[in-house]
């Protein structure tokens, strides 16, 4: 084909769909940066990492409100797609009710730019935020959380059915919320932490 200077019809729809991409994520900016926090349910973030069972991948989906750093929602399934991420922020809003105008920030995962995820964004009356590209710091916050849990919880330990990992994980946010005390929260845990703000 190069001999001949022919070229796929595919490679051309590649293409227009990668500028297509580009222009997608580029109308959901990074709305943080220049955010001053100042109370519980202004911004939450979330974020997927992987786990294994038994050599295979579980994925887990978490929603943080970026304020107290306490963890409001998570999901854990064998697939990481809309319905994982969806799950875990319909378990935050099940716990709290933030009302119009909190900030939601993300990576740019396919699953969380979903019509269906973006259609609760809306209803919600939340804006989307995304970091910028080729910068995880964006999203530092979820990043130092899945760290902490797999430094701390997961790592050097075996899984043999999903439930063992479900209740690891049940645990370590558990703690994560109510006991483990954060630098950044005067030393204090996020729940405690939430108290002194009320």
């Amino acid at each position: 084909m190069t001999g001949a200077h022919i070229r796929g019809k595919c490679a051309g729809q590649h293409a227009r769909a990668k500028a297509g991409q580009r222009r997608f994520f580029l109308s959901i900016p990074n709305q943080t940066r220049q955010l001053e926090l100042v109370r519980a349910d202004q911004v939450w973030v979330g974020d997927v990492t992987h786990l294994q069972v038994r050599g295979q991948r579980r994925y887990l989906a978490v929603v943080m409100d970026k304020f107290s750093r306490r963890v409001l929602g998570w999901s854990l399934d064998t697939t990481r797609d809309v319905t994982l991420t969806r799950a875990a922020l319909f378990q935050a809003l099940r716990k709290r009710n933030p009302g119009p105008g909190l900030v939601f920030h993300s990576d740019r995962g396919v699953e969380y730019a979903a019509h269906a995820y973006r259609a609760i964004m809306s209803r919600q009356g939340f804006t989307q935020s995304m970091n910028r590209p080729g910068q995880i710091n964006d999203n530092a916050h979820m990043e130092s959380f899945f760290h902490s849990m797999k430094s701390e919880y997961i790592h050097g330990k075996t899984f043999d059915i999903d439930e063992q990992l479900r209740q690891t994980v049940r645990r370590y946010i558990s703690f994560y919320n109510h006991s483990r005390i954060h630098t950044s929260l005067s030393r204090m845990p996020p729940v405690t932490f939430e108290l002194t703000q009320a």
